[in-house]
């Protein structure tokens, strides 16, 4: 045994005996106090294989509640994806987009009045207050003097109106009185017809009614007449100058003198503004203004007479009288009826006074008529199907905005055109839906027309919707 121990400790020192290398040693547990040190080995070879199920244990757990959690936040996903699509696919949609602006309008230039630019001329025109102004059915405009001048057988007309009213007719219809006349009243027919004037025939014996005795006074002027049935109404010339007079002042034309019947004497004035007034109350006359207005008669004893007033139905003149005592002396008091493409027609009422000739004053009345009625028109403002705007959206669905039908607007001269546009959004923005109202004025007169959307819009895709999360509501 000492032996062994020797060789024991020899081990120990790190050299062999033998010299072969470290020897191995194997020491008996009893004998070294270290008892079941074998069995401990033995435990110690089985714990691995116990740690490798405890951990297989806690991966399987690990894994089957990350399945749990995959599955969870899958179903998460799956369920967020059909909320998304489900409200994508059913919000409101942005609402379209609108742009639009009135149409424009070219008004027409300002209308150019052609007053004579002879004597003195003055007009009145009735009927057109909500165009020209409430002082056109006065006295619109007037040219040259505004003092009296010479109206010439104009007198005649304020003649005719002193008589009947003294001797009162019941209408045009009616014939009046019978008048007689005698030798006295035949040789007035001499003593005019030296003086120039005109005159009628009036035969031994003869006899009219009075209507026919003013229409030979006032159709073709016979200054005869003139005095003959002024002085069977009032007596006297003398009275019925007087009565002549207070006729005047009645009705105050204090810028009229009256001396005589017939206008032969260039006493006889009167200015541009009581012309106007006189043509007025002569038009007003039924009587009056159906002998005016007649271009020729026959009657026994003056047998065919014309009308003087050689424009009678040239651009609307219905009368009223003519007068001339010879160069630059001529006179026109006229009326006319204007028809320029409204609900009623203009009634116009003018004057020229000391116009240079028959043919200057016809010519000038014309044309001051001409281009009151040119200064009247109608002004184009929109086509049926033009286009006023655009309905615009996100998606890229677009619808236009046009009128309905076309429009035009009757206005005078230069007269500003307001346009108003009023629009409401449509409900289903379908083609043909109702979307507005376009609407000018002009003086009295309005024009509207419908604004309807061409087209519609279209529904957006669905993949836009699903796209475009942003943008909808």
């Amino acid at each position: 045994m000492r032996a062994l121990d020797g060789a024991t400790r020899a081990g120990h020192d790190g050299d062999s005996v033998d010299g072969r290398g470290p020897a191995i040693t194997i020491q008996d547990d009893s004998a070294s106090g270290l008892p079941g040190l074998t069995e401990l080995m033995r435990d110690e070879q089985v714990f691995p294989t116990r740690r490798t199920r405890a951990d297989s244990a806690i991966r399987r757990r690990r894994r089957r509640k990350a399945w749990i959690i995959v599955a969870i936040v899958v179903a998460v996903v799956l369920g967020s994806a059909g909320g998304y699509a489900a409200w994508a696919l059913n919000a409101p949609l942005p609402e379209p987009t609108v742009e639009w602006q009135t149409p424009d309008v070219s008004v027409p230039p300002a209308a150019t009045i052609a007053l004579p630019v002879e004597g003195s001329a003055a007009i009145s025109v009735a009927g057109a207050d909500d165009y020209l102004g409430a002082e056109a059915s006065g006295i619109w405009m007037t040219s040259g003097s505004a003092d009296p001048r010479p109206m010439a057988s104009i007198s005649k007309l304020i003649t005719a109106l002193v008589i009947l009213d003294a001797k009162p007719l019941a209408g045009p219809d009616d014939p009046g009185p019978t008048i007689a006349f005698d030798e006295t009243d035949r040789d007035l027919f001499d003593e005019y017809y030296v003086l120039g004037a005109t005159v009628a025939e009036m035969p031994r014996g003869t006899s009219m009614s009075l209507h026919d005795a003013l229409a030979t006074i006032l159709i073709p002027s016979a200054s005869n007449y003139a005095e003959a049935v002024s002085t069977w109404a009032f007596g006297s010339q003398g009275a019925f100058v007087s009565a002549a007079r207070r006729w005047l002042e009645a009705n105050g034309l204090t810028g009229t003198t009256i001396v005589e019947p017939t206008g032969l004497s260039p006493r006889n004035t009167s200015t541009p503004s009581d012309m106007i007034a006189i043509g007025k109350i002569a038009a007003a006359n039924p009587v009056i203004a159906q002998i005016a207005a007649t271009a020729s008669l026959t009657l026994p004893g003056p047998g065919t007479m014309s009308n003087t007033n050689g424009l009678l139905g040239t651009s609307g003149i219905t009368g009223l009288k003519t007068g001339t005592l010879g160069e630059n002396d001529y006179t026109l008091l006229y009326t006319a009826i204007l028809d320029i493409g409204t609900d009623l027609p203009l009634s116009v009422t003018g004057v020229v006074l000391g116009g240079f000739s028959r043919e200057s004053v016809s010519n000038g009345v014309v044309n001051l008529l001409d281009s009151i009625r040119a200064g009247f028109h109608s002004v184009p403002l929109i086509g049926r199907g033009d286009r006023v705007g655009t309905y615009s959206t996100a998606w890229g669905s677009a619808g236009q905005m046009i009128v309905t039908g076309s429009a035009s607007i009757r206005t005078w001269s230069d007269t500003p055109i307001t346009v108003t546009m009023d629009t409401s959004t449509p409900k289903n923005y379908a083609d043909g839906e109702s979307v507005g109202t376009i609407t000018w004025s002009a003086g009295p007169n309005t024009a509207t027309v419908d604004v309807t959307l061409d087209g519609g819009i279209a529904q957006p895709s669905a993949w836009w919707r699903l796209t475009h999360p942003g943008e909808l509501g």
